[in-house]
């Protein structure tokens, strides 16, 4: 195996024996050939829109494949089998109805026309001639484009996943997703047509986000500020991790009047600040801090645990019967829903003892999306004016569990007291129950929500730029941005096709970047490494 797209790759370099996040070779490899399979997939869909053949089933299960392959997703070798078969019978439906269109589906041998092998074994082996490094000839530039790409997709497609399941969709998202992956397979393809189709990819990660945006608003309303508390109360408990808000919507419905208390868990702590969430009167706190301490969370919490989305690390076996995963999760003897109903969840949380007593705890402040925040643009104005706030940091992104993420935490910390952070993702939980105070009513530290909330942040940014007659870069704003896994990168693909510079990154650079394509980061867009808290921030604000 080999596989370098996640922050915590092997030394730096890349996993070659088994994945540092659990991820064993049989299932990279598997996880390597489906990827193969849907790039002819989207050959065969390419052509076919040139000649009006556009199948909806194709597009979606398109999204949900290359969805499953980003870190911590799915885990399940069996899976991935049904998948790659799955790629393939659309690929030949797709083709008869493109041929019959007089569209050509003649792309020679290679993705468009290979057969996956009638056992799981023979898939695995299949796999591992399709992986990154199969062909050895390959520019280092276009190999580390190629990969920034296809990463950027998988993103965006998690994002375009999240919005389908609430009715948004849009058909130049899975037009693009098709054209980038058969793209893929264009040998001719130079370097600079790749860093053309990675900024078409942050532009369309950022409509993708703005559907998604308008799925979770549109169904539950624009967040409000809402102060959650870290503590338990007594009684029976499930636990909600992940991303999806219409899988926490359907167990606060299924849970109603059955005695048991939802606590969310990860990047769904921004959850209680929606109006048609929070209604739920036993939708009562947060449990939980760091992603990096999921498996003692786990271990601690004393009912049910639901995983909706990619947050998860290898189950222990001292939790393994009681977490249920959903959507595209799985893990190898992990229960699976598939159907949104969560029976077999309630079950198990009024089997198991719950909290015994009521635990006291801080509260936390979350609900600062773009229309909380831009609802006090004029006192934010006015403060920046009279110079109560000096400096805006966007402190945000992905945890993880490899050491140096503290960086964060001492970072924020060390932030001056004329000045606001806002953060958003999972990394936030490096310092989210920090006291930091307030200027002038304002809160020193404002949760914009969820990884994909970048987009409120960004129409944040915007619309001070707008009040202040300047661009974004000229605002009194920093990006300190944490990465790990492939969302991340869609993110970051969409700040730079939107033009920001100096946005200092981190832990660790990533692995598929080359020095020469780093390089170009640098020279157009001054993207940089993290130093220190304290040099950083000397840099940033003299």
């Amino acid at each position: 195996m080999f596989c370098f797209q996640c922050e915590q790759t092997a030394k730096g370099e890349g996993c070659t024996k088994i994945g540092v996040c659990g991820k064993q070779p049989d299932v990279a490899a598997l996880q390597d050939l489906l990827n193969y399979a849907v790039k002819g997939l989207s050959q065969v869909a390419v052509a076919g829109r040139k000649v009006g053949v556009n199948d909806q089933q194709v597009n979606q299960f398109t999204s949900k494949a290359i969805f499953s392959t980003l870190t911590n997703v799915d885990f399940d070798p069996d899976r991935f089998v049904e998948l790659i078969k799955e790629a393939v019978q659309k690929r030949d439906a797709l083709k008869e109805k493109v041929k019959a269109a007089g569209g050509n589906v003649e792309f020679g041998e290679g993705p468009s026309t290979f057969k996956p092998e009638p056992i799981a074994g023979a898939l695995v082996a299949q796999g591992e001639k399709v992986g990154i490094q199969s062909n050895r000839a390959i520019d280092a530039d276009i190999l580390s484009l190629r990969e920034l790409l296809v990463y950027g997709i998988r993103g965006m497609a998690a994002y375009a996943d999240h919005a389908a399941i609430l009715g948004q969709e849009d058909d130049g998202v899975y037009a693009f997703m098709q054209e980038g992956m058969a793209a893929t397979l264009n040998r001719e393809l130079s370097v600079d047509d790749y860093i053309g189709l990675v900024m078409k990819c942050g532009e369309v990660n950022l409509k993708t986000m703005e559907l998604l945006d308008a799925g979770n608003t549109g169904t539950y309303g624009h967040p409000v500020p809402t102060s959650v508390p870290l503590g338990a109360k007594a009684g029976k408990a499930i636990l909600v991790s992940g991303h999806d808000l219409k899988d926490l919507e359907e167990i606060l419905k299924q849970t109603e009047g059955k005695g048991i208390n939802v606590y969310t868990h990860g990047e769904m702590l921004p959850c209680h600040g929606y109006p048609e969430l929070k209604k739920y009167s036993h939708f009562y706190g947060h449990y939980g801090s760091a992603w990096q301490n999921q498996a003692k969370e786990f271990d601690a919490f004393p009912g049910a645990i639901l995983m909706t989305t990619n947050c998860i690390q290898k189950p222990r076996d001292s939790y393994r019967d009681r977490i249920f995963t959903t959507g595209l999760v799985g893990w190898p003897g992990v229960h699976h829903i598939a159907d949104k109903d969560f029976a077999p969840v309630i079950a198990k949380a009024l089997e198991l003892p719950g909290f015994t007593e009521d635990r006291d705890g801080k509260r936390v402040l979350v609900g600062f999306a773009r229309t909380a925040v831009m609802g006090v643009a004029d006192k934010v104005i006015e403060a920046v004016k009279n110079k109560a706030i000096r400096h805006f940091f966007l402190v945000g992104g992905c945890d993880g569990a490899k050491p140096g993420r503290d960086y964060y935490t001492r970072f924020v910390e060390q932030v001056p007291d004329d000045c606001v952070v806002l953060t958003l993702a999972c990394g936030k939980f490096r310092f989210f129950d920090k006291d930091l105070g307030d200027i002038g009513g304002i809160p020193r530290l404002l949760d914009v929500g969820q990884c994909n909330d970048a987009y409120s942040a960004i129409k944040i940014a915007t619309a001070l730029a707008d009040a202040f007659e300047c661009g974004v870069n000229d605002l009194p704003l920093s990006m300190i941005l944490s990465w790990y896994e492939q969302k991340a990168c869609a993110i970051l693909l969409t700040l730079l096709y939107l033009g920001i510079k100096d946005i200092r990154l981190g832990p660790s650079l990533p692995a598929f970047v080359s020095p020469n394509v780093l390089n170009v980061l640098v020279d157009k867009f001054n993207i940089m490494p993290i130093n220190t808290p304290e040099e950083d921030l000397q840099a940033i604000l003299g």
